[in-house]
């Protein structure tokens, strides 16, 4: 399947845009640190779902999955970080975007685990 297809990458390229939006928020301190790696972590979730599509094998594609679910959990760090420092409210991050995220991965990869079975 080719990924630009795929439910998931078109919500986590949703997510990165988002991430965008309000990283720029961040004081310009943290421009170069936080949010630099909020969107590095952003930008890795639709990535590695690309490149997962195209690989041959599942259990390819899985690592690929586990890899941006692995990215998603970081990026939630982050939205953790920036609101105990204060510096974006929880109301403004895209926190049902990136849940909406994390349970279509999970079903992704729930699906290609049992694939390999």
């Amino acid at each position: 399947m080719i990924h630009t297809q795929l439910d998931v990458w078109k919500k986590s390229i949703e997510l990165v845009k988002e991430v965008y939006l309000c990283s720029k928020r961040l004081p310009k301190e943290e421009q170069f640190e936080l949010a630099s790696q909020m969107r590095r972590a952003a930008i890795s979730i639709p990535a590695n779902i690309a490149e997962g599509a195209t690989r041959r094998s599942t259990k390819d594609y899985l690592r690929f999955i586990r890899i941006s679910y692995s990215s998603l959990a970081e990026l939630d760090t982050y939205f953790v970080l920036v609101q105990e420092l204060n510096y974006i409210r929880k109301e403004d991050l895209p926190i049902q975007l990136l849940i909406s995220v994390r349970k279509m991965l999970y079903r992704l990869q729930d699906s290609l685990s049992k694939q390999l079975v």
